[in-house]
Protein backbone atom coordinates (compact mmCIF):
# COMPACT_ATOMS: atom_id res chain seq x y z
CA UNK A 1 0.00 0.00 0.00
CA UNK A 2 1.51 3.51 -0.88
CA UNK A 3 1.15 6.69 0.85
CA UNK A 4 0.96 10.12 0.34
CA UNK A 5 3.89 11.86 2.58
CA UNK A 6 2.53 11.76 6.41
CA UNK A 7 1.48 15.26 7.72
CA UNK A 8 2.99 15.52 10.98
CA UNK A 9 2.40 17.53 14.51
CA UNK A 10 4.11 17.61 17.39
CA UNK A 11 2.40 17.92 20.91
CA UNK A 12 3.20 21.14 22.17
CA UNK A 13 3.44 21.32 26.80
CA UNK A 14 -0.05 23.19 26.87
CA UNK A 15 -1.56 20.14 25.25
CA UNK A 16 0.00 17.24 27.34
CA UNK A 17 -2.77 15.45 28.55
CA UNK A 18 -5.13 15.69 25.23
CA UNK A 19 -7.07 13.24 24.31
CA UNK A 20 -5.56 12.32 20.31
CA UNK A 21 -9.32 12.45 18.68
CA UNK A 22 -9.37 16.12 20.07
CA UNK A 23 -6.03 16.77 18.49
CA UNK A 24 -6.58 15.36 14.99
CA UNK A 25 -9.84 17.37 14.65
CA UNK A 26 -8.95 20.74 16.43
CA UNK A 27 -4.76 21.14 15.44
CA UNK A 28 -4.74 18.88 12.47
CA UNK A 29 -8.21 20.04 11.39
CA UNK A 30 -9.21 16.37 10.00
CA UNK A 31 -12.85 16.00 9.50
CA UNK A 32 -15.38 13.52 10.70
CA UNK A 33 -15.48 12.01 7.41
CA UNK A 34 -11.54 11.79 6.52
CA UNK A 35 -11.38 10.48 10.30
CA UNK A 36 -13.35 7.87 9.59
CA UNK A 37 -11.45 6.73 6.45
CA UNK A 38 -8.28 7.13 7.82
CA UNK A 39 -9.30 5.07 11.08
CA UNK A 40 -9.83 1.81 8.47
CA UNK A 41 -6.11 2.86 7.06
CA UNK A 42 -3.33 0.63 8.29
CA UNK A 43 -0.71 3.62 9.14
CA UNK A 44 -3.30 6.02 8.58
CA UNK A 45 -2.93 7.59 12.29
CA UNK A 46 -0.15 7.07 14.16
CA UNK A 47 1.87 8.09 17.91
CA UNK A 48 5.39 7.88 17.88
CA UNK A 49 5.56 5.43 15.00
CA UNK A 50 2.47 3.24 16.35
CA UNK A 51 -0.59 2.66 15.54
CA UNK A 52 -3.21 3.75 18.84
CA UNK A 53 -6.36 4.12 19.46
CA UNK A 54 -7.66 7.82 19.08
CA UNK A 55 -8.66 7.76 22.47
CA UNK A 56 -5.62 7.86 24.15
CA UNK A 57 -3.97 10.80 25.72
CA UNK A 58 -1.26 12.05 24.42
CA UNK A 59 1.90 13.49 26.23
CA UNK A 60 4.00 16.94 25.88
CA UNK A 61 6.75 15.75 22.88
CA UNK A 62 4.90 12.88 20.97
CA UNK A 63 4.56 13.13 17.07
CA UNK A 64 1.31 12.24 15.62
CA UNK A 65 1.34 11.29 12.21
CA UNK A 66 -1.22 10.89 9.48
CA UNK A 67 -1.01 9.10 6.16
CA UNK A 68 -3.01 8.79 3.45
CA UNK A 69 -3.23 6.21 0.86
CA UNK A 70 -2.79 7.05 -2.14
CA UNK A 71 -5.17 7.71 -5.34
CA UNK A 72 -5.76 7.76 -8.80
CA UNK A 73 -7.60 9.44 -11.36
CA UNK A 74 -8.93 6.29 -13.17
CA UNK A 75 -11.81 8.07 -14.89
CA UNK A 76 -9.55 11.14 -15.88
CA UNK A 77 -7.51 10.46 -19.18
CA UNK A 78 -3.70 11.67 -19.75
CA UNK A 79 -3.01 14.30 -22.19
CA UNK A 80 -0.15 15.62 -23.20
CA UNK A 81 -0.91 19.39 -22.97
CA UNK A 82 1.25 22.38 -22.19
CA UNK A 83 0.80 23.06 -18.18
CA UNK A 84 1.92 26.41 -16.65
CA UNK A 85 3.48 25.13 -13.38
CA UNK A 86 3.89 28.00 -10.23
CA UNK A 87 4.53 25.77 -7.34
CA UNK A 88 4.27 21.88 -6.52
CA UNK A 89 5.00 20.11 -3.65
CA UNK A 90 3.68 16.62 -2.11
CA UNK A 91 0.69 18.43 -0.80
CA UNK A 92 -0.28 21.43 -3.41
CA UNK A 93 -0.25 21.58 -7.07
CA UNK A 94 -0.58 25.78 -8.34
CA UNK A 95 -0.86 26.18 -11.95
CA UNK A 96 -1.61 29.47 -14.31
CA UNK A 97 -4.63 28.25 -16.15
CA UNK A 98 -4.42 29.50 -19.62
CA UNK A 99 -7.71 31.29 -20.60
CA UNK A 100 -10.24 28.79 -22.95
CA UNK A 101 -9.95 25.70 -21.46
CA UNK A 102 -12.05 24.44 -18.65
CA UNK A 103 -11.10 22.75 -15.17
CA UNK A 104 -12.65 19.69 -15.14
CA UNK A 105 -14.09 17.38 -17.95
CA UNK A 106 -17.85 17.73 -18.16
CA UNK A 107 -20.60 15.55 -19.89
CA UNK A 108 -19.45 15.50 -23.63
CA UNK A 109 -16.12 16.99 -23.20
CA UNK A 110 -14.00 14.81 -21.16
CA UNK A 111 -10.71 15.87 -23.21
CA UNK A 112 -8.55 19.06 -23.61
CA UNK A 113 -8.86 20.10 -19.84
CA UNK A 114 -6.83 21.46 -17.02
CA UNK A 115 -7.35 17.54 -15.56
CA UNK A 116 -6.15 16.13 -18.32
CA UNK A 117 -2.99 18.22 -18.45
CA UNK A 118 -2.54 17.43 -14.83
CA UNK A 119 -3.01 13.34 -14.55
CA UNK A 120 -0.46 13.47 -17.72
CA UNK A 121 2.25 15.81 -15.69
CA UNK A 122 1.42 13.60 -12.92
CA UNK A 123 1.98 10.01 -14.80
CA UNK A 124 5.01 11.32 -16.16
CA UNK A 125 6.57 11.49 -12.79
CA UNK A 126 5.66 8.25 -11.03
CA UNK A 127 2.87 9.93 -8.95
CA UNK A 128 -0.37 8.50 -8.23
CA UNK A 129 -2.65 11.29 -7.36
CA UNK A 130 -6.28 12.36 -7.88
CA UNK A 131 -7.62 15.36 -9.92
CA UNK A 132 -8.90 17.36 -6.83
CA UNK A 133 -9.04 21.16 -7.82
CA UNK A 134 -9.55 23.39 -4.97
CA UNK A 135 -12.04 26.14 -6.25
CA UNK A 136 -12.97 27.05 -10.11
CA UNK A 137 -12.30 29.63 -12.65
CA UNK A 138 -14.32 30.13 -15.45
CA UNK A 139 -13.48 28.99 -18.93
CA UNK A 140 -12.32 31.82 -20.53
CA UNK A 141 -10.52 33.33 -16.95
CA UNK A 142 -6.87 33.02 -16.95
CA UNK A 143 -4.66 32.40 -13.70
CA UNK A 144 -4.11 31.11 -10.63
CA UNK A 145 -5.49 27.66 -9.67
CA UNK A 146 -4.88 25.49 -6.84
CA UNK A 147 -4.83 21.89 -6.97
CA UNK A 148 -4.94 19.47 -3.89
CA UNK A 149 -2.89 16.52 -3.54
CA UNK A 150 -4.82 14.59 -1.04
CA UNK A 151 -8.10 14.38 0.73
CA UNK A 152 -6.90 16.30 3.65
CA UNK A 153 -5.40 19.37 1.77
CA UNK A 154 -8.40 19.58 -0.24
CA UNK A 155 -10.52 19.72 3.05
CA UNK A 156 -7.90 21.80 4.52
CA UNK A 157 -7.81 25.21 2.03
CA UNK A 158 -11.26 24.62 1.20
CA UNK A 159 -12.31 25.26 5.06
CA UNK A 160 -10.17 28.57 4.59
CA UNK A 161 -11.89 29.19 1.76
CA UNK A 162 -15.14 28.93 3.70
CA UNK A 163 -13.76 30.62 6.14
CA UNK A 164 -12.70 34.01 4.23
CA UNK A 165 -9.04 33.46 5.53
CA UNK A 166 -7.55 33.06 1.91
CA UNK A 167 -6.74 35.68 -0.45
CA UNK A 168 -7.93 35.69 -4.16
CA UNK A 169 -7.12 38.70 -6.31
CA UNK A 170 -8.34 39.71 -9.80
CA UNK A 171 -6.99 41.70 -12.94
CA UNK A 172 -9.72 43.15 -15.04
CA UNK A 173 -10.21 45.40 -17.70
CA UNK A 174 -14.21 47.07 -17.59
CA UNK A 175 -15.85 49.35 -19.73
CA UNK A 176 -16.49 52.78 -18.76
CA UNK A 177 -14.59 54.77 -16.46
CA UNK A 178 -15.18 53.99 -12.82
CA UNK A 179 -15.17 56.73 -10.61
CA UNK A 180 -14.54 55.52 -7.09
CA UNK A 181 -11.29 55.05 -6.49
CA UNK A 182 -12.19 51.57 -4.22
CA UNK A 183 -15.17 49.89 -3.18
CA UNK A 184 -17.09 47.11 -1.88
CA UNK A 185 -20.06 45.50 -4.16
CA UNK A 186 -22.37 43.37 -1.44
CA UNK A 187 -25.12 41.61 -3.60
CA UNK A 188 -26.44 37.85 -3.34
CA UNK A 189 -26.07 36.07 -6.77
CA UNK A 190 -27.97 33.01 -8.02
CA UNK A 191 -28.88 31.46 -11.63
CA UNK A 192 -30.86 33.83 -14.11
CA UNK A 193 -34.29 31.49 -14.49
CA UNK A 194 -35.00 32.83 -17.80
CA UNK A 195 -31.42 31.85 -18.72
CA UNK A 196 -29.96 29.29 -16.54
CA UNK A 197 -26.37 29.74 -17.62
CA UNK A 198 -26.35 32.68 -16.70
CA UNK A 199 -25.96 34.52 -13.08
CA UNK A 200 -27.74 37.65 -11.90
CA UNK A 201 -27.95 39.48 -8.74
CA UNK A 202 -31.28 38.63 -6.51
CA UNK A 203 -32.76 38.75 -3.27
CA UNK A 204 -32.72 35.53 -2.55
CA UNK A 205 -29.34 34.66 -3.79
CA UNK A 206 -26.11 33.36 -2.29
CA UNK A 207 -24.38 36.08 -0.07
CA UNK A 208 -21.81 37.34 -2.58
CA UNK A 209 -18.98 39.83 -1.90
CA UNK A 210 -16.47 41.65 -4.30
CA UNK A 211 -14.08 44.15 -3.19
CA UNK A 212 -12.61 46.63 -5.82
CA UNK A 213 -10.08 49.16 -6.46
CA UNK A 214 -8.92 50.94 -9.27
CA UNK A 215 -5.77 50.97 -11.14
CA UNK A 216 -5.74 53.15 -14.32
CA UNK A 217 -8.69 54.65 -16.25
CA UNK A 218 -8.13 55.09 -19.64
CA UNK A 219 -10.39 58.08 -21.19
CA UNK A 220 -9.67 57.33 -24.73
CA UNK A 221 -10.62 54.61 -24.55
CA UNK A 222 -13.41 54.58 -22.05
CA UNK A 223 -11.68 51.51 -20.00
CA UNK A 224 -11.04 51.14 -16.65
CA UNK A 225 -8.70 48.58 -15.05
CA UNK A 226 -9.59 47.23 -12.30
CA UNK A 227 -8.23 45.25 -8.94
CA UNK A 228 -10.52 43.06 -7.42
CA UNK A 229 -10.62 40.54 -4.25
CA UNK A 230 -13.13 38.05 -3.76
CA UNK A 231 -14.88 36.95 -0.21
CA UNK A 232 -17.13 34.59 -2.08
CA UNK A 233 -16.78 32.69 -4.69
CA UNK A 234 -20.01 32.41 -6.79
CA UNK A 235 -20.26 31.57 -10.66
CA UNK A 236 -19.57 34.59 -12.45
CA UNK A 237 -19.28 36.43 -9.41
CA UNK A 238 -17.27 39.40 -10.16
CA UNK A 239 -18.70 39.16 -14.08
CA UNK A 240 -21.77 39.91 -12.12
CA UNK A 241 -21.20 42.65 -9.75
CA UNK A 242 -18.88 44.74 -12.44
CA UNK A 243 -22.02 44.51 -14.35
CA UNK A 244 -24.37 46.03 -11.26
CA UNK A 245 -22.03 48.92 -11.16
CA UNK A 246 -22.58 49.80 -14.71
CA UNK A 247 -19.12 48.41 -16.22
CA UNK A 248 -19.00 44.77 -17.50
CA UNK A 249 -15.49 43.20 -18.40
CA UNK A 250 -14.26 44.11 -21.67
CA UNK A 251 -14.69 41.46 -24.27
CA UNK A 252 -17.56 39.54 -21.92
CA UNK A 253 -19.84 37.74 -24.13
CA UNK A 254 -22.71 37.22 -21.58
CA UNK A 255 -22.93 40.18 -19.35
CA UNK A 256 -21.60 43.79 -21.60
CA UNK A 257 -23.65 45.23 -23.85
CA UNK A 258 -22.88 44.32 -27.25
CA UNK A 259 -23.09 47.88 -28.61
CA UNK A 260 -20.54 48.89 -25.80
CA UNK A 261 -18.28 46.03 -26.88
CA UNK A 262 -18.50 46.55 -30.33
CA UNK A 263 -17.77 50.74 -29.75
CA UNK A 264 -14.28 49.76 -27.60
CA UNK A 265 -11.67 51.03 -29.25
CA UNK A 266 -13.03 50.52 -32.80
CA UNK A 267 -10.98 51.30 -34.86
CA UNK A 268 -7.87 50.32 -33.40
CA UNK A 269 -6.34 46.35 -33.58
CA UNK A 270 -6.57 46.08 -29.49
CA UNK A 271 -10.51 45.68 -29.91
CA UNK A 272 -9.64 42.58 -31.78
CA UNK A 273 -7.20 41.05 -28.86
CA UNK A 274 -9.87 40.09 -26.04
CA UNK A 275 -11.29 37.24 -27.66
CA UNK A 276 -12.16 36.30 -24.34
CA UNK A 277 -13.68 38.57 -21.01
CA UNK A 278 -10.61 40.30 -19.67
CA UNK A 279 -10.32 38.61 -16.20
CA UNK A 280 -7.31 37.08 -14.52
CA UNK A 281 -6.79 35.27 -11.27
CA UNK A 282 -3.52 37.24 -10.64
CA UNK A 283 -2.79 36.09 -6.97
CA UNK A 284 -3.93 33.70 -4.32
CA UNK A 285 -2.75 33.63 -0.78
CA UNK A 286 -3.16 30.99 1.43
CA UNK A 287 -1.96 29.20 4.84
CA UNK A 288 -0.17 25.75 3.58
CA UNK A 289 -1.23 22.86 5.10
CA UNK A 290 1.79 21.59 5.91
CA UNK A 291 4.29 24.40 7.04
CA UNK A 292 1.44 26.14 8.76
CA UNK A 293 2.72 29.64 7.03
CA UNK A 294 1.11 32.15 5.00
CA UNK A 295 2.06 31.51 0.88
CA UNK A 296 1.02 33.43 -2.34
CA UNK A 297 1.53 31.92 -5.61
CA UNK A 298 0.95 34.71 -8.51
CA UNK A 299 0.43 34.60 -12.23
CA UNK A 300 1.24 37.14 -14.53
CA UNK A 301 -1.01 38.79 -16.75
CA UNK A 302 -1.25 36.95 -19.89
CA UNK A 303 -0.26 37.73 -23.82
CA UNK A 304 -3.73 38.97 -24.50
CA UNK A 305 -4.34 41.41 -21.70
CA UNK A 306 -0.58 42.50 -21.89
CA UNK A 307 -1.62 43.50 -25.18
CA UNK A 308 -4.70 44.77 -24.58
CA UNK A 309 -2.97 47.35 -22.28
CA UNK A 310 0.08 48.59 -24.55
CA UNK A 311 -2.86 49.36 -27.31
CA UNK A 312 -5.06 51.05 -24.77
CA UNK A 313 -2.07 53.06 -23.32
CA UNK A 314 -0.19 53.55 -26.73
CA UNK A 315 -4.32 55.25 -28.03
CA UNK A 316 -4.21 57.20 -24.10
CA UNK A 317 -0.61 59.02 -25.48
CA UNK A 318 -1.73 59.33 -29.08
CA UNK A 319 -5.12 61.35 -27.69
Amino acid sequence: MNYYEPLVYEIPSEEDGWILKTILQKRMHISRTLLSRLKQTEQGIMLNGERRYISVRVNVGDLVEVRMQQEESTDILAQNIPLEIIFEDEHLLIVNKAAGIIVHPTHGHYMNTVANAVVYHWQQNGQNVRFRPIHRLDQETSGVLAIAKNPFVHQWVSEQMIAHQTKKEYIAFVHGLVQSEHGTIDAPIDRNPDQPHLRMIMEAGYPSVTHFEVIERYTASDVTQVRLWLETGRTHQIRVHMKSLGHPLVGDKFYADPVEEAMTLPTDQASMMMQRHALHAEKLGLIHPATKQWVEYTAKLPDDMQDFLKATVSKERNE
